[in-house]
């Protein structure tokens, strides 16, 4: 059982080793990811055993097993990425301005890291790798907090990368599994002065639970409330086929299509561009002039009539909403309250309306004719991601490394004082 004395030990040790991280080399940063990618491969029916005790307490039916399960290939992947981030360029110490006053004063705006991060998210047992490798390779200590799905998957991920670090002659404590309990989440959201900055990925609920408690800095990442806009001018081969990936590609996941929005003068093309989600066996929450077009040509099992409640839902699971509007003002409008500001989407040949729709919805990524699964750092060329943040400070969209950094100012003189 740790107490209150014990986790603030855990906190300052962390705070003691970001000093370390700060003189490690990128060549050693480097090496570090390439040795864990290889014990990763090495253990993977280790890990796999561990996952399946994590997965064998979850029911096969939750959407969110697929978020929590393990694989052979999977942890491949998950050694691939830790490769391609030692291959990305180190984020940490780039000089991004300089300026020379008429006073003499050199003024340069350098990159440096947070210092400690703590990161607290639920049944993604990757997300432990891929955390770590974000944050050493970008000068930061990281506290994980897992959830209780992902346990015994995460004790051992980390004990792994651990395991490496001491074989490197490295501090471990450059990465630490905190308890999987409350009170270590109470305490880290109270950490000022030990951690620098908090970020949480997981549900909305899990979001605003740590935003409204905690007084460490927060970037909010991870809920993602999707919408999909078919205008009056959608091409449907084109609509049904970003809507079914958009929806079906992976359920569980934040940039999943929750909501299409459909105008009324196309509403008799719909039951085509919903017909794609039958073989996922997607169940439909329809308004009314929607569930009247689809009856008799979507399965009744999986039709319902929609309420308030279905708008503004992350489904993360075989379910989506559909809003039918009169006008693409009404589509803003709907977007606009019930939108997460995470990723949203119109598909239209209509040049005018695409770019209106691009500058006036308030997202971190917003598409036209393509699919909202694209919202992640790899796939926007960014190596990897830490999460999808729908905030406006600091980072918006795929916090990647760059994003794993602030900056400070370096002012160099000759002797200047400031007159008057």
């Amino acid at each position: 059982m740790y107490t209150k004395n014990s986790l603030s030990a855990i906190f300052e040790r962390a705070h003691q080793a970001k000093l370390e991280l700060n003189r490690m080399d990128d060549a050693t940063i480097n090496k570090v990811l390439e040795a864990v990618a290889d014990e990763a491969v090495a253990q993977t029916a280790y890990i796999l055993e561990e996952n399946a005790k994590d997965l064998a307490r979850m029911d096969p039916g939750n959407p969110k097993y697929d978020r929590l399960q393990l694989t052979e290939k999977r942890m491949e992947g998950i050694a691939g990425d830790m490769r391609n981030v030692a291959m990305l360029p180190s984020p940490f110490g780039r000089l991004l301005s300089e300026t020379t006053r008429p006073n003499g004063l050199t003024i340069k705006k350098i990159s440096v890291s947070f210092g400690v991060i703590g990161i607290i998210y639920e049944a993604r047992p990757n997300v432990s790798f891929d955390v770590f490798s974000l944050c050493l390779k970008s000068g930061n200590v990281c506290l994980l907090k897992g959830g209780s799905d992902a346990n015994d998957s995460n004790i051992a991920i980390v004990g792994l990368i651990q395991k490496v670090l001491k074989s490197l002659g490295l501090n471990p404590d450059i990465v630490t599994l905190l308890p999987n309990d409350r009170e270590s989440t109470t305490q880290l959201l109270n950490a000022v002065g030990q951690v620098d900055l908090i970020i949480p990925r997981g549900s909305q609920s899990l979001i605003e639970y740590v935003r409204d408690n905690a007084r460490v800095p927060v970037i909010e990442t991870g809920a993602g409330i999707c919408h999909t806009y078919f205008d009056e001018f959608g091409d449907l081969t084109k609509g049904a086929a970003i809507i079914e990936n958009a929806k079906t590609r992976r359920v569980s996941v934040c940039n999943t299509l929750d909501c299409l929005i459909v105008h009324a003068s196309r509403i008799h093309d719909l039951s085509m561009l919903c017909e794609p989600l039958i073989a996922s066996n997607v169940t439909i929450y329809a308004d009314v002039p929607a569930y009247a077009s689809l009856k008799g040509f979507y399965p009744d099992q999986l039709l319902k009539e929609s309420t308030e409640t279905e708008y503004g839902t992350e489904f993360l699971d075989y379910k989506m909403a559909i809003k039918t509007v009169n006008t693409f003002s009404e589509a803003l409008e709907h977007i606009s309250r019930f939108g997460s500001k995470h990723s949203e989407a119109i598909i239209s040949e209509n040049k005018i309306r695409i770019a209106t729709f691009q500058q006036e919805v308030d997202a971190a990524c917003v598409y036209a004719n393509a699919s909202t699964a694209f919202t992640d750092g790899a796939q926007f060329g960014l190596g990897a991601e830490i999460g999808i943040s729908t905030q406006k400070l600091h980072a918006r969209g795929p916090m990647a490394l760059q994003e794993m950094t602030t900056y400070k100012w370096i002012i160099s003189g000759n002797g200047q004082i400031r007159k008057g």
